[in-house]
């Protein structure tokens, strides 16, 4: 069966992280997506390893474990757009599709032709989106910008690591290309939103997404904390601003996460603790009273949690209906019973290494269940099929 949007075709003019993201949770769902690369040299990323895929035999393919990221279901066509003919080419795909995506810095397309005033003459319900550093407006609109960088001038470094003064502590980013991740995710949810508004409307548009709005955007609760308090949010570690007891916590053979989310789940997790008498404690008995004395909360659960291993605890607490967890290396992830049961991880058949691991995406539908069976690209693999149809 079909994905939901196996009816969409999609010029994905987009490379790095937050476009291709982007793009393929679209080739997740069904789209087509033609991935347009520069002739010869490719995505930036294609070049960001090691690691590299290996063939069969054990020896590099070239294939870097980056590219292989964001790139799966999409067909690749390599052309020199600063050409006529690589132009041509671009626009006579745009005339064939539903959705273009791009993060090129801002006129760069105008002056090869292909902005979205050019390409809407040749498809007037075309939806266009660019993906910028800085969006399309402000004294910055002309900068270029990167994760690690918009993840520092978004307030997320500011709230991120060990507290000041604390062993480790400093600001710290996040372990993953978080804004290029969710600069992607908000493009595409743009991209349906403007495909639904075009059933109704029968218009395309133009979507101005910039990394810096989205990293504003997900400060969420910490922005929020701010804006009625006035009091800037600070780096507390692992311990969550709002909700207590929420933190890494030392167990007799390791650490362990805990989660508490409201008073019944504390009191569940003070008496598998041993300790009922804190449900009655006024310093304990809500969640603002825990957040207010959590100096003296803190130490008492790292000592009752200290006395027995972390598989005592993961029982026993997960029996009580407490929301706790190992920290699992990434290896450990994918070696959790639960991930394998959702099976997450997929091999995908590979010219090159026979197969590639690929993180399949979480969306499950029941009536248009997604399939995964395109492995990413090598560069201009389809060139030759896609200029034949496309007529030239």
């Amino acid at each position: 069966m079909p994905g939901p949007l196996s009816h969409i075709r999609v010029l994905d003019l987009s490379r790095i992280m937050a476009g291709p993201w982007c793009t393929q949770m679209l080739a997740d769902l069904g789209a087509e997506v033609i991935k347009v690369e520069r002739d010869g040299v490719g995505d930036d990323t294609r070049r960001w390893g090691p690691p590299w895929l290996k063939d069969e035999s054990g020896a590099d393919t070239g294939e870097s474990g980056y590219y292989l990221s964001v790139n799966r279901g999409k067909r690749s066509v390599a052309v020199d757009l600063a050409s006529a003919e690589g132009q041509e080419v671009v626009r006579r795909i745009a005339a064939t599709a539903d959705i273009v995506v791009e993060n090129f810095r801002p006129g760069t397309l105008e002056r090869y032709g292909l902005g979205y005033a050019d390409l809407k003459a040749v498809k007037p319900d075309l939806i266009f989106a660019s993906i910028t550093g800085f969006g399309a407006t402000g004294p910055r609109r002309n900068d270029s910008a990167y994760d690690f960088m918009i993840q520092a001038m978004g307030g997320l470094m500011s709230v991120t690591g060990e507290a000041d003064g604390q062993p480790g502590g400093g600001p710290q980013k996040v372990g993953v290309p978080i804004v290029d991740i969710m600069t992607g995710m908000y493009t595409c949810i743009a991209c349906l939103a403007a495909l639904a508004n075009r059933e109704k409307t029968g218009q395309g548009d133009q979507i101005d997404i910039a990394m810096l709005d989205v990293s504003v955007a997900t400060l969420a609760n910490q922005a929020m904390n701010y804006l009625v308090s006035g009091k800037a949010p600070t780096r507390r570690g692992n311990r969550h601003p709002n909700i207590q007891p929420q933190d890494v916590f030392p167990v007799a053979d390791g650490y362990m996460v805990v989660a508490v989310g409201n008073d019944v789940q504390f009191e569940r997790f003070a008496t598998v603790l041993g300790m009922p008498g804190w449900t009655e404690d006024p310093r304990y008995r809500t969640n603002a009273a825990r957040v207010e004395n959590l100096s003296t909360l803190h130490p008492a659960i790292c000592e009752r949690l200290q006395t027995a291993p972390l598989a005592h605890w993961l029982e026993h607490l997960t029996a009580a209906k407490v929301p706790c967890g190992p920290i699992n290396t990434v290896p450990m992830v994918f070696d959790e019973p639960q991930v394998r049961a959702r099976a997450m991880k997929q091999e995908l058949p590979h010219p090159l290494a026979g197969t590639v691991p690929q993180v399949v995406s979480p969306m499950r539908f029941a009536a248009a269940p997604l399939v995964f069976d395109r492995a990413p690209p090598l560069l201009g693999v389809d060139t030759e099929a896609i200029l034949a149809e496309l007529g030239l």
